[in-house]
């Protein structure tokens, strides 16, 4: 059980590994919501409030016109990718249903260390409106699709991992245009509690071609484009699909 001394300590520890830059658009929102609450609200699908590509290209573009380059470089020139066509949600494997509460470790996990850990990653959109994702094995084995992300490594900044772990994963090379949201989470492995963040951007592709073949860790098995409008049906993980339907509903209030 999360003790209020839990999430006192787990806000000063974020604060000292990432002082929040208010003078910067591009640094991620608030927590806005942890696994507990990760549904969807009742009744709300992506598909309700879905912006049509014209619009996303629309929105993108202003959004890159006010953002800063998260990581310049000599691929920032690379031709756009290449259209492929778009694998439809029924080819994909069925998604999770584990949108059941959360279950709670045992009393004796309580007294394990914990670690915190920090990733980031996002959605990265072609000018067709898609997003890029990959496909990787689970822990117990499962195919899962997911949005591309990774460990921020030491002295970059959330948005640098972002575009990086985007580019090693996906092959796309993308330029971030806004914040989304943090998921934060906590598992249980077997000697140690893990308090894991994950920033999420919103990254419009500058350049690059879909392949799986740039990660280094060889977790990505496969990266496709899905329509935005259908990542409700395609993602693995409910956090990632709320990810999704909170950029579309702001998109639509920026609209």
């Amino acid at each position: 059980m999360i003790t209020p001394a839990d999430v006192a300590r787990m806000h000063a520890n974020a604060a000292v590994h990432h002082t929040p830059n208010e003078a910067d658009p591009l640094e991620p929102d608030e927590l806005l919501y942890t696994s507990q609450s990760a549904g969807l609200p009742q009744g709300e699908s992506l598909g309700n409030s879905i912006p049509t590509p014209a619009q996303l290209r629309e929105r993108l573009a202003a959004a890159a016109a006010h953002a800063k380059p998260a990581m310049p470089g000599p691929h920032a020139q690379a031709d756009a990718a290449s259209a492929t066509p778009t694998p439809t949600p029924a080819m994909m494997p069925r998604r999770r249903t584990s949108d059941r509460p959360t279950t709670f470790a045992s009393l004796d996990a309580q007294e394990l260390p914990v670690v915190r850990e920090y990733s980031a990653g996002g959605l990265v959109f072609d000018d067709h409106g898609r997003v890029a994702i990959i496909a990787r094995h689970s822990r117990s084995g499962h195919l899962e699709w997911c949005l591309p992300k990774g460990h921020i490594e030491k002295g970059e900044t959330p948005q640098q991992t972002a575009v990086r772990e985007v580019h090693e994963e996906t092959g796309i090379l993308g330029e971030v245009v806004d914040s989304i949201a943090t998921i934060d989470y906590w598992f249980t492995g077997t000697s140690q509690r893990v308090h894991k963040l994950v920033h999420h951007f919103a990254l419009r592709q500058i350049g690059g071609e879909l392949t799986v073949e740039g990660d280094p860790d060889h977790e990505a098995e496969d990266a496709i484009w899905v329509d935005f409008a259908d990542l409700d049906d395609v993602l693995s993980y409910p956090n990632e699909r709320k990810i999704a339907w909170l950029y579309a509903r702001k998109l639509n209030r920026q609209g």
